[in-house]
Formats: C-alpha cells, sequence, structure tokens
C-alpha cells in the first residue's frame, strides 16, 4: 500500500494550501474532511491479480489511456507527467471517482488518464480531395484542418481564474452566513471619547485593518445550531452592482465577486470561529459566505479557429449566449481576458465548452469571426469564459456559437 497526497505534503495531513502567487495560498481539495488523511483505510482486500487495494477498480472503458499505480506515485506527480501541471491533479481524481480518498492510492490500482483517439491510416479518405492539408467538414457546418484530428486534451485555463472570479446571479440571492468581525477590532485601546480636560484621561489608539487577509482569524454569524462544523469550508463572496444586457439593456443580474475561503475552525452555538486560507482580494468583515464547491479546471482540445470566409449566418446567433461583463470592467478584451456570459447551467452551458466568437456585422452583411472562448465554470444563469484566442479585439455584446 501506498500512501499519495496530491499535494506533495505528508500523506498524514489534510490538502490545506496552494500558491495562487509567489505569495499567497489557495485551498485544493476543500471537499476531504478535516483529517481524512490521519489514518489510511483499513479494510483492504486482495484483487485477482493480486494486488491490495481498499478501492474498488472498476473495469477501464474501451479506448482508455490507463496508467498502473507504481509504489512511490501521487496523484500530484501524476498530474504533473500527464498534464503538464501538478495542479490539475483533481482532474485524474474526477476521472477515477472509485478512489474514496484522494490521499491514499495503491500499486497495481488502474488509473484512468484520458481517451485515446483512434488512429486513422488514410486521413485523406476522411477529406473531399486528396489533399492531406484540405479542410474537412464536420457533422455540423464548422470546418476542421485534417492537424486538428489529433492532440491531447489542455488545461482551458487556471484555478484562479474559477475561484477568484464569480458569477452573475438574482440581485437578491440571499446567503447563509457572514463575516461580523475579525480579531484586529479588538487587539488595541480603542480611541477615548467624551471629556478630554481631565488629568485622568487615558488616550489610546485604535488600529483598523480594512483588508483581511490568509491567515487571518474572523467570525461568523452561524454556528453549531446552525449546523456548522469545524472545517467546513465557505467561499467569501462580495456584492458587486448590477449587470445590465450590453445589447437588450435590461438587468440579467447582480455580479457577486469570490474574495477567498475561509474554513471554520471551532464552533460556539450561534458564532464560530475561521481562519482564511485564501484570499484572492482583501477579505472584508460584512463579506457574505457561501459553502464552498471545488471546481476542477476542464480540459479540452483547441483545434483550428473557424475559418473566417466560413462564419455561421445571422440567424443561427439568434438567443445565442452573450458577453456581458468582463472581469475589472476591463473593456477591451482579448486572449486570456475572463468574460461572464448571460446564459448558463439551464441553458445548456457545461465547463469546457468551447465557442466561436461573433460580432454582428452592419448592413446585412455575414457575421465576423471575432476569435474563440472557452467556459471555465457553469452557475445556473451564467458563466466565466477565458479568451482562447482573438482576431480582434472583442467586446461586450459579442455573441457565442458551441463549435
Amino acid at each position: 500500500m501506498h500512501s499519495a497526497n496530491p499535494t506533495q505534503g505528508t500523506a498524514r495531513r489534510a490538502p490545506a494550501v496552494l500558491c495562487l502567487s509567489v505569495l499567497c495560498a489557495l485551498l485544493l481539495l476543500p471537499a476531504l474532511a478535516a483529517g481524512a488523511a490521519d489514518v489510511p483505510p483499513r479494510d483492504l482486500h486482495q484483487e485477482p491479480d493480486g494486488h491490495w487495494t481498499a478501492w474498488y477498480p472498476p473495469e477501464p472503458p474501451a479506448g482508455a489511456e490507463v496508467h498502473v499505480i507504481v509504489r512511490g506515485d501521487t496523484l500530484w506527480d501524476l498530474a504533473g507527467q500527464f498534464f503538464g501541471d501538478p495542479y490539475l491533479w483533481p482532474q485524474l481524481w474526477e476521472q477515477n471517482q472509485y478512489i474514496a480518498d484522494a490521499h491514499w492510492i495503491y500499486p497495481g490500482d488502474p488509473l484512468v488518464i484520458g481517451m485515446q483517439l483512434e488512429e486513422v491510416d488514410d486521413l485523406a479518405a476522411l477529406t473531399d480531395t486528396p489533399d492531406d492539408d484540405a479542410m474537412v467538414e464536420d457533422a455540423g457546418d464548422g470546418i476542421l484542418s485534417a492537424a486538428d484530428a489529433g492532440g491531447g486534451p489542455v488545461p482551458l485555463g487556471g484555478e484562479s481564474d474559477i475561484y477568484c472570479s464569480g458569477y452573475i446571479d438574482d440581485p437578491d440571492r440571499e446567503f447563509p452566513f457572514s463575516i461580523i468581525g475579525s480579531e484586529y477590532e479588538n487587539l488595541v485601546p480603542q480611541l477615548e471619547t467624551g471629556d478630554f480636560s481631565g488629568p485622568e484621561t487615558v488616550y489610546g489608539t485604535q488600529t483598523l485593518r480594512y483588508g483581511l487577509m490568509t491567515g487571518d482569524i474572523i467570525y461568523i454569524d452561524g454556528g453549531r445550531d446552525a449546523g456548522m462544523t469545524p472545517g467546513d469550508l465557505f467561499t467569501a463572496v462580495s456584492t458587486g452592482d448590477l449587470v445590465r444586457h450590453p445589447v437588450e439593456r435590461n438587468v440579467v443580474g447582480r455580479l457577486f465577486r469570490y474574495q477567498g475561503r475561509v474554513r471554520v475552525l471551532s464552533v460556539q452555538p450561534d458564532t464560530a470561529i475561521a481562519e482564511i486560507v485564501h484570499a484572492c482580494d482583501p477579505v472584508n468583515v460584512g463579506s457574505r459566505l457561501e459553502p464552498f464547491e471545488p471546481m476542477p479546471v476542464p480540459l479540452g482540445r483547441i483545434g483550428s479557429m473557424r475559418p473566417v470566409n466560413y462564419p455561421s449566418p445571422a440567424e443561427s446567433l439568434e438567443g445565442a449566449p452573450v458577453i456581458v461583463r468582463a472581469e475589472d470592467d476591463i473593456l477591451t478584451l482579448g486572449e486570456d481576458s475572463l468574460v461572464y456570459l448571460d446564459q448558463g447551467e439551464i441553458d445548456g452551458v457545461v465547463p469546457g465548452d468551447i465557442y466561436t466568437i461573433y460580432r454582428l456585422n452592419d448592413r446585412g452583411l455575414p457575421p465576423l469571426v471575432m476569435g474563440e472562448l472557452a467556459v471555465l465554470a457553469a452557475y445556473e444563469t451564467s458563466s466565466v469564459g477565458r479568451i482562447l484566442r482573438s482576431r480582434y479585439t472583442v467586446r461586450l455584446g459579442d455573441r457565442l456559437e458551441l463549435k
């Protein structure tokens, strides 16, 4: 048996924080209960091939790329080996859900890495001409190059793109808890008020800290009576302004921004003490809290962009997703820009979707192909995307078509 801590720490400590930049930290796997990795599973059994394991790995699907775990493997190292980024280890765990605790993996168990592409002996047979560089018409109206038949999946963004962005939702959205204070509010004497004329007057100072960061201790307005337990993880959210549709001009919702993440340390009947374990921006007293939900970075295969001489007709873009807001209110958008879309899960948008970005043309001419966008996170009525490629400056109001 071999213990594998996906975050390169000891196998007896649940993952706590990972680096978002050189100086700040990001919790990788809050979904693991506190202390889940302290004790290895005890109920081991022997698989037909003779190796021992605590899990019950299913038969890998046909065509899957499989790695058989060997002594010394960790999900962290394997993600670095196969995906080029060890921080993508949740992708491995997501594809191998038989592993109940990511801190413990066993030599001999199969690990599905991805799906292998079926090789084509005669690629020219797929085209309308014998030229290998010819364009191949897909099942829809899109155009794919012969070179697009291969290539492995790549991460479509980074964890900070997901956990440090936000979402658009009902302007009156309610949250279960809030941050009601911090340790800094009572570390020094309060400033004296009232009559300062007497000799007995004691002058004091007060240190105010408006921006709380990683490691700071805070207080929450919910405790044991509200079902809160030590180890619970919450996302700190700030309430932004209303978002208007750039085309229709109606209010589509309110922007809620992620500030960071907090972990409950102890609970009282109606309050709790917590620690900030990750801060995208300074976290403030008064910030709202919602239960943290892990969202792995989606993978995708990025092929050639839609040819500019084969745009979709304008009629097909009616009712299409629209870019309605950009991160940090940036108006000039290009590659790597994060944007918010006016459609989400209820409209069929899912993480990993890749869209062609269009701009409707004047005078009834065909739409312009502007670039491509990948969806990183989808919520009920909105989603967050990252611009992968742009031919020209992308702007609010540009429309999207699933590639």
